[in-house]
This record gives structure tokens, C-alpha cells and sequence, in this order.
């Protein structure tokens, strides 16, 4: 499979110094998911991901 899963989306307006959606994606790759942050411009909004064949997992 050539998609992507969305794991949790986060308002791109967070407070200043806060990054949730890279704690969020970090928190998933330490449990063993190849999570990355990538930016929904569509919805300001930042999307943590896992692209691919391991979305099914």
C-alpha cells in the first residue's frame, strides 16, 4: 500500500516553544512506529503520520 495513516492531528497555532505534534510522533517512534510530523497547509494543521506499508500495523 502507497498511503498514509493519521495518527493524531494538532492546530499549527500552538502556544510558543510547544511542539505536541513532534512530542506526540516521538512518543509513537519510541514504541516502535515510523512516525513523522508533516504540515496539512489545506487546514493549518500539523498531521503525524506513518506512510506506507507500516500504516497497517
Amino acid at each position: 500500500m502507497n498511503g498514509r495513516t493519521v495518527l493524531a492531528r494538532f492546530p499549527a497555532g500552538g502556544p510558543r516553544g510547544s511542539w505536541p505534534a513532534e512530542e506526540y510522533a516521538q512518543a509513537r517512534r519510541l514504541e516502535g512506529q515510523p512516525a513523522e510530523v508533516v504540515m496539512d497547509l489545506a487546514t493549518d494543521a500539523f498531521l503525524v503520520i506513518v506512510r506506507g506499508a507500516d500504516a497497517a500495523e
